[in-house]
This record gives structure tokens, sequence and C-alpha cells, in this order.
């Protein structure tokens, strides 16, 4: 798709393709807060997770281990945060999928607070009402 950035790597000069394998790339580009993180791509467009074909699932996996390889060495995290997001209601921006990989540390103000901390705070408890 000619409009994803995800597709049109190059339309964005500050995103480095880091690692790539046959099915996938890991791309960064500078992080004022999130240190070192990055996401894994498809290189070819599927819009979710569950869009993706078992080789493409495979070379993920394969490309996560090899980019925490990478992310151990250079930065030196004591952490991660590995996740996706998907739809509008997921918080899913761009539609092309892709694997979020974040870098924890110790001095952060927000160590130790995981992927499902903002989720599970009482303010985003459904609001349903009575049936």
């Amino acid at each position: 798709m000619k409009n994803c950035i995800f597709c049109s790597i190059e339309n964005d000069l500050e995103q480095k393709v880091v690692i790539s394998n046959r099915y996938c790339i890991f791309l960064q580009k500078p992080q004022e807060v999130l240190i070192g993180s990055g996401v894994i791509v498809p290189k070819h467009h599927r819009e979710t997770v569950f869009d993706l074909t078992e080789d493409e699932w495979i070379a993920t996996f394969e490309l996560l281990h090899e980019v925490k390889r990478f992310l151990d060495s250079k930065y030196k995290p004591q952490g991660y945060n590995v996740g996706w997001n998907v739809g509008n209601v997921g918080g899913q921006e761009i539609f092309h999928a892709h694997l979020h990989v974040i870098p924890r540390y110790k001095d952060e103000p927000l160590s130790g607070k995981g992927i499902r901390y903002w989720l599970k705070q009482p303010n985003n408890k459904r609001n349903i009402g009575e049936k």
C-alpha cells in the first residue's frame, strides 16, 4: 500500500532498518523517551497480527530473538515490554501489523509498570449500565 508508512519506509528519513530476515524487518527511529525501542514489521502488508502467514509468524519470532540480542548488547536494558495493538479500540494507529519491542530500565519513573498497568486502572472500567 503506497500510503502505508511501513510499506514505504523510504518516506520516513528518520526510520532505519536495523535488522531484517526474509519476511520481516526491525525498524527504529530516534526516541526521546522509549530509548532503544522499535517495531518488527512484516515486509508484506498485513493489517494485524492475525493476518500474518505462518512463515511471517515464525520469522517474527526468530527476529525478536535477534533483536533482543542486539538491544541487550547496545542498550543493556533490565527488562522489556513486547506487544501488538490491534484495531482502533486496541490502540492501533498504523494499520500494518507491527510488534512493539520496548527496552525497559530500572531508573525509569514507571519502572515495574507493565503493559496492562494502564488498562487495569479504575478509570478504564467499562460503563455498560444496568440490564
